[in-house]
């Protein structure tokens, strides 16, 4: 994702410098022939790359919209989980009571909080179709792991061992029914968000709208020259370029907006705001004093020390 607000003019024209080039050597073939061979008769009036360039715009106009839409849904997903990981934490943190503070609550918090963590990391890995455990892994102790083996969607099987956890809480007393019903409502509100965006990510935009853009981008761009080659002489290459190069990119931008969980930097930053999430979610913790594993029969306990 590009976080800085000066994009590299070399990044933005390196997208389309082929296409920029092949409008550059027809323009100037077209060039050529008119003035060297006079052939004035390839003209045409200048109302005909008007319409075409007035109706492409509104396909473009309407395909950027989309594609905007698509990438904004995206990070306002990625907003509510941030939202809702502070949510759930601050209710572990002070939902869960056991007598005179426990050791054991104290690590089911401490190891509750990391697992969201690994969560917010997995989703952003899967998202982008990487290793769903890189970056999520180091929060998440052996027998974790090996529970997530069996799922293919990682961060499916992190909510299903908050979910589990959670009953178990319950069931040692440590959380009351309307504290486990609130904290259940904060895990499908996380649920919700990775489901929009897999379907973001599933849902591809409509490929014959894609195509008729693009040929109606090519077309346009083939009359042009003719059009303005009466009026611009030989400086029409420069022209043609210009505006062609201007619509190439609009048309490029929509692409990339499209798709906000390709790994491209035009994607949304989940990895930033995973480690936004991470260092909020540490401080809420206080992770500076170290809780030791516990030594007990508790249920809940022995399954993280798995």
């Amino acid at each position: 994702m590009l976080l800085k607000k000066n994009i590299p003019v070399r990044y933005v024209f390196g997208k389309i410098k082929a296409e920029v080039l092949l409008v550059f050597m027809y323009a100037t073939l077209v060039a050529l022939v008119y003035v060297n061979f006079h052939f004035t008769r390839i003209s045409i009036p200048i109302a005909v790359p008007t319409m075409l360039g007035t109706i492409l715009s509104l396909l473009l106009a309407f395909r950027s919209n989309q594609a905007y839409d698509r990438w904004w849904e995206a990070r306002t997903l990625w907003g509510a989980i941030v939202n809702d990981s502070r949510t759930l934490t601050r209710q572990i943190l002070n939902f869960v009571e056991t007598p005179y503070n426990s050791v054991e609550a104290l690590y089911f918090k401490e190891t509750f909080v990391k697992r969201q963590i690994a969560w917010c990391y997995s989703l952003g890995q899967s998202l982008r179709g990487l290793n769903p455990v890189k970056g999520a892994s180091e929060h998440m102790g052996k027998g974790q792991l090996a529970y997530l083996q069996e799922y293919t969607n990682k961060p499916v099987g992190l909510l299903e061992l908050h979910g589990e956890d959670l009953a178990s809480a319950y069931k040692e007393g440590w959380i009351n029914q309307y504290q486990q019903v609130e904290l259940d409502r904060t895990l499908t509100r996380l649920c919700n968000a990775m489901g929009g965006c897999e379907r973001i990510k599933n849902t591809v935009f409509p490929a014959t709208y894609s195509l008729y853009t693009h040929l109606a981008l090519v077309l346009f761009i083939l009359v042009l020259p003719f059009g303005v080659i009466d009026v611009f002489g030989v400086m029409m290459v420069p022209f043609v370029v210009a505006v062609a190069a201007s619509f190439l990119l609009i048309e490029k931008m929509a692409i990339h907006l499209q798709d906000p969980f390709e790994n491209k930097p035009t994607d949304t930053p989940m990895t930033t705001i995973a480690q936004t999430i991470h260092r909020d979610l540490k401080q809420m913790l206080r992770e500076s004093q170290e809780v030791e594993k516990p030594k007990t029969s508790s249920k809940v306990a022995t399954f993280y020390i798995l």
